[in-house]
């Protein structure tokens, strides 16, 4: 049986974005979604210049899982980019997270169902 997964911190607020090649019609497309925390590592890792390291610890999460996330995140857009494919870009948890982790509507802290009520950040009940 796998790890449960950690608790990832992601600030990008984001609802869902689709970004596709000019001039070709959706139904001939393939579509690569990115998830919350690709789009945060991206973030942390390409905007903002910080190390693995770094990025890691701001998302709460190890250095070696920052780097795969990267690394997925990098793959979809070359992806996307040199196949002509369409990028979308997921709001919310990762699927596979659904159901096993809880995001603040306020702060975006993210953190494990089965935990006690409301956002150990903000310590608002209501916002899960």
């Amino acid at each position: 049986m796998p790890r449960p997964k950690k608790l990832r911190r992601i600030k990008t607020a984001l609802s869902s974005f689709f970004f596709k090649p000019q001039g070709i019609p959706n139904k001939y497309l393939e579509e690569v979604t990115l998830e919350s925390d690709e789009v945060e590592a991206l973030r942390l890792a390409d905007l903002q210049l910080l190390s693995q390291e770094e990025g890691a610890a701001k998302m709460n999460i190890s250095r070696a899982t920052f780097g795969r996330i990267i690394a997925k995140a990098h793959y979809k857009i070359a992806d996307s980019i040199i196949n002509g494919k369409a990028i979308s870009v997921s709001g919310s948890l990762p699927e596979k997270l659904k159901g096993l982790m809880l995001e603040c509507k306020k702060c975006g802290f993210i953190k494990e169902a089965n935990e006690t009520e409301g956002c150990p950040k903000c310590s608002k009940e209501r916002n899960l």
